[in-house]
């Protein structure tokens, strides 16, 4: 546990970023100098997962350790977030924010929030410049600052950096410790409004680590539009590299106040991402049915804390964003709340360099709507309620996921036993009356939450475009 007293801790989140999408990760292709250089002054891990491979879900689970099945958010927020439809989707929830803002740290949060309510502060942020929704246009983005609802010039990658450093520079000679989440849009779509110069950059990329594969069977419309074609690829690649321009700004701004070794500083992103992998573009909800693909539920993760977390470590161990909070306020000395039943579990000796026998034989859980997944090392076992299609992998000989074991007859009994034990777990976790598998999630955005009525006569909870 470092001391808490006058620690800070900058939570940087991208969104859409695939694991894949990083130097630091063995990406030579694209750009990422001031990710790689964190990675270099913290600890990386490489098998990092989130709980839902979409954002909403996934962001809501970081804050809180539950899982959808608890929190309720089940898909991306596509309406409450601003008037006259507002909803606070979170409301019930105990975030890791709430402990901190209790305990004395100023906590502060630009961009993405999409949870809800956007106008509002919620969960002991103090200090509110979000996105309106989650995501949009790169210049003139839908914003709010100080309850307004704006139009911000300029690019708003680089402008909720400004937003970050006003905040590092206000709070850095003060008595209180401060949060700060700084969460990109970036890389999500739009994919044509980044820079130019950083997007001609990447003219001669041959962009060998996004295979252009042939068209997945389950493959949704953005893969029509962006499959082969080469300026979708350069704009995401220039997306990722003017993020890290600015992840490189904040970490120069510690430097230059001075605040470097008391600040806890952690990147990662809120879910994987394919550009042509396995012949789709996009997340969890880039195929219909939706996927548990690796790309979709493995991201990106480093820690770094000068002093206190090991450096250049490379960590294979296992572990899940429902393990973030009750690990985060295990750093800093807080209490995890009681009567949540979280599902997580700290993995703070990993971070501190120390064996964690209690980890050793870690099982990962992932859902979304009817989907549901569990993964050893070696297996992963995706079964999608009430009739299929399901899917075995053996990661460890196939670990591309080509070829799906579920219908093999020499693996029945394995399957009988993964899906036994997954059931178990989240027969152990779920609340009843927010279960996924009670919920007809769509992959195309939650309407209202589902533990309450509506504002009007909105038919159901989740939707389709």
């Amino acid at each position: 546990m470092a001391e808490s007293a006058q620690l800070n801790i900058v939570f940087i989140l991208t969104d859409d970023q695939g694991v894949w999408a990083a130097g630091c990760y063995g990406n030579p292709e694209i750009r990422t100098p001031n990710i790689d250089r964190l990675a270099q002054e913290g600890m990386l891990f490489r098998n990092f997962f989130v709980a839902t491979p979409v954002c909403s879900p996934s962001r809501a689970t970081f804050l809180t350790g539950r899982i959808p099945s608890q929190h309720g958010v089940h898909d991306w927020i596509r309406e409450g977030n601003v008037w006259p439809n507002v909803a606070q989707y979170i409301e019930r929830e105990v975030c890791y924010t709430d402990v901190l803002a209790r305990y004395g740290w100023v906590c502060g949060l630009c961009g993405k929030w999409h949870l809800g309510a956007s106008q509002i502060p919620q969960h002991g942020f103090a200090h509110w410049y979000v996105h309106q929704r989650g995501g949009g246009p790169y210049y003139n983005a839908p914003m709010i600052r100080d309850g307004k609802l704006i139009n911000e010039p300029g690019y708003i990658t680089d402008k909720i950096t400004d937003d970050a450093l006003e905040f590092l520079e206000a709070h850095a000679h003060t008595p209180q410790p401060f949060y700060l989440s700084v969460h990109y849009t970036a890389p999500h779509s739009p994919w044509d409004c980044h820079p130019q110069e950083i997007v001609d950059s990447y003219d001669d990329c041959p962009f060998e680590s996004c295979p252009q594969e042939p068209r997945h069977p389950w493959a949704i419309s953005l893969t029509d539009r962006c499959l082969g074609n080469r300026e979708m690829l350069k704009g995401y690649f220039a997306a990722v590299t003017a993020m890290d321009m600015n992840v490189g700004r904040i970490l120069d701004k510690l430097e230059e106040l001075g605040m470097r070794e008391n600040t806890l500083i952690i990147f990662a992103s809120d879910n994987g991402f394919s550009c042509g992998h396995h012949g789709f573009w996009g997340k969890g909800n880039g195929t219909n049915p939706r996927n548990m693909y690796e790309n979709s539920i493995k991201v990106p993760f480093i820690a770094s804390h000068p002093g206190h977390i090991p450096a250049g470590v490379v960590q294979e161990a296992m572990v899940s964003a429902y393990d973030f909070m009750p690990t985060l306020l295990e750093y800093v000395g807080l209490p995890v709340p009681q009567g949540r039943n979280i599902v997580g579990q700290s993995f703070l000796p990993i971070l501190l360099g120390q064996t964690d026998s209690g980890r050793d034989h870690v099982v990962i859980y992932d859902e979304y709507g009817n989907t549901r997944m569990i993964r050893t090392k070696r297996w992963k076992y995706v079964h999608r309620y009430p009739d299929g299609p399901n899917e075995l992998w053996d990661l460890e000989n196939d670990p591309d996921e080509r070829r799906n074991l579920v219908d093999d007859p020499a693996y029945q009994g394995l399957i009988r036993e993964l899906r036994g034990e997954m059931e178990a777990w989240f027969a152990r976790y779920v609340d009843p009356e927010v279960d996924g598998l009670k919920q007809d999630v769509t992959g195309e955005g939650q309407l209202r939450p589902v533990f309450r009525e509506w504002a009007d006569d909105t038919p159901a909870y989740f939707g389709e475009e």
